[in-house]
C-alpha cells in the first residue's frame, strides 16, 4: 500500500473511533456545582456524542422565557406556595419516555419558567425537617402534559449514566437559608400524585435522605407522609428513617431493590413509617396560588385524584428498562390539633402485587 493510501486509511480510522459514542459524561451532574442561578450556563449538560443525546432545554431562565412554551430546566423547591415540578414539555407524554427531557412547572410566576395551570394542584402537604423539605400532593397530571394513565417514575440528578433525569436539571432551594443549589433530591411523578424532596447540602446525610436508588417502591418509601387530597398545609416535622432502612424484631435492616429482570416486584418486607409533624397551618389553595388564575387551562374540567389502588402497565424510569408497573399514592389522615401523628394507620399498601414502580400507597379519602 502507498503511503498515502495507508495515510487516507489511518485518517480514516481516527474519525471513526472519535465518533463512536460514549454513555458517560465528563463530570457527573451531581458534581457541577453552581453559586446561584445566576451563575448558570446556557445548558448545564455540554457533553456531545454521548448516547442519550444533548440537553433537551436551558438552564438561564428569566422573564424572557417565562411561558407555557418554555423549556427550562432549573426548578425550585422554597415552599408550599413556591415550588416546581418536573413534567413533559409536550401534551400525552408518559414518563419512562420523557424523563431525560423534563423541563419545569412551576407555581409562581419569577423562575422564567411554565406555570401549574388553575386547577391542577388539589392538596398540597409542605414538609420541614431538619435534614430535608419536601412536598407531597395531588394532582391533575393532564395539565402539565401527563398521559392520565401513566403512573410515572422518578427523576434524580443521577440516572445510569450519571447524566441525570432530566439532562442538566438542576434545583435550587431557599429552605435552608439562603437560595442555595440542592445537590440531592428525588421527585416522583405520576399516577395524579407527586412527591418531592430536596436534603440540605450542608446536612451529612444528605444522599441517604435523597436516595436515588429506589426508584420502583415510590414516595411511600421514599418521602413518607400524611398529604390528604383536598387539604394544602405547610408543617414541620422530624426526619424519616433513610429510604430502603428499617427495624425488624431489633435489628436494623436494609432492603435491596430486586432488578427488574426478576420481574414483579410480589412484596416488600416493612411498612414505612411516617414521620411526625407538628406546627401544621392549612391554607386554601386560591390564595396561594392566586397568580395561576392567570394560566389557560387547555383542558376540560380537572379529574379527581383516583383513590383506592390498582394495577397499571407502564416502564418505569430511572433505568431504561421496560417492565410494568403498579399505582400508589402519597396520603395520609391528620388530626384536628394539626399535629399528625406517625404510624402505619395513616399508609398502606394494597393487597394487589407490587409490580414495577409503585408510586406509593393506597389513596385515603
Amino acid at each position: 500500500m502507498s503511503p498515502v493510501a495507508l495515510s487516507s486509511v489511518l485518517l480514516l480510522l481516527s474519525s471513526l473511533v472519535s465518533a463512536q459514542q460514549s454513555t458517560f459524561p465528563a463530570t457527573p451532574l451531581a458534581s457541577k456545582h453552581f453559586a446561584s442561578p445566576t451563575s448558570l450556563p446556557e445548558q448545564v449538560d455540554t457533553d456531545s456524542n454521548l448516547i442519550r443525546g444533548g440537553q433537551h432545554g436551558f438552564n438561564i431562565c428569566n422573564s424572557t422565557t417565562q411561558n407555557q412554551q418554555s423549556n427550562c430546566q432549573t426548578s425550585f423547591l422554597n415552599s408550599i406556595d413556591d415550588f416546581c415540578l418536573w413534567a413533559p414539555s409536550d401534551p400525552e407524554s408518559i414518563v419512562a419516555d420523557t424523563e431525560g427531557e423534563m423541563v419545569a412547572w412551576c407555581t409562581k410566576p419569577g423562575h422564567g419558567t411554565r406555570l401549574i395551570p388553575p386547577g391542577a394542584l388539589q392538596g398540597v402537604q409542605y414538609m420541614k425537617t431538619p435534614d430535608y423539605s419536601q412536598v407531597v400532593g395531588f394532582i391533575d397530571q393532564r395539565l402539565i402534559n401527563l398521559k392520565s394513565d401513566d403512573f410515572g417514575g422518578e427523576m434524580d440528578p443521577h440516572g445510569a449514566d450519571l447524566r441525570g433525569n432530566p439532562l442538566g436539571g438542576v434545583i435550587f432551594s431557599s429552605s435552608f437559608g439562603d437560595l442555595k443549589q440542592i445537590i440531592e433530591w428525588h421527585n416522583f411523578m405520576g399516577g395524579n400524585a407527586f412527591c418531592f424532596k430536596v436534603c440540605d447540602p450542608a446536612g451529612p446525610n444528605a444522599a441517604h435522605f435523597c436516595e436515588h436508588i429506589y426508584d420502583r417502591i415510590g414516595c411511600a418509601y421514599n418521602a413518607p407522609n400524611n398529604a390528604q387530597n383536598g387539604t394544602f398545609e405547610s408543617c414541620l416535622g422530624d426526619n424519616q428513617d433513610f429510604p430502603g432502612i428499617f427495624t425488624s424484631n431489633g435489628q436494623v435492616m436494609t432492603y435491596t431493590q430486586p432488578a427488574e429482570s426478576l420481574g414483579a416486584i410480589s412484596s416488600i418486607p416493612y411498612q414505612p413509617k411516617v414521620p411526625a409533624s407538628s406546627s401544621c397551618s392549612q391554607f386554601s389553595s386560591t390564595s396561594l396560588y392566586a397568580a395561576l388564575a392567570t394560566v389557560t387551562n387547555t383542558l376540560a374540567a380537572p379529574t379527581a385524584a383516583p383513590s383506592g389502588s390498582g394495577i397499571q402497565t407502564s416502564r418505569p424510569s430511572g433505568s431504561g428498562a421496560g417492565t410494568t408497573g403498579s399505582k400508589s399514592g402519597a396520603a395520609g389522615a391528620t388530626n384536628t390539633s394539626g399535629t399528625s401523628t406517625s404510624g402505619a394507620s395513616s399508609l398502606a399498601i394494597s393487597g394487589v402485587s407490587i409490580v414495577g414502580i409503585a408510586f406509593a400507597a393506597v389513596f385515603l379519602s
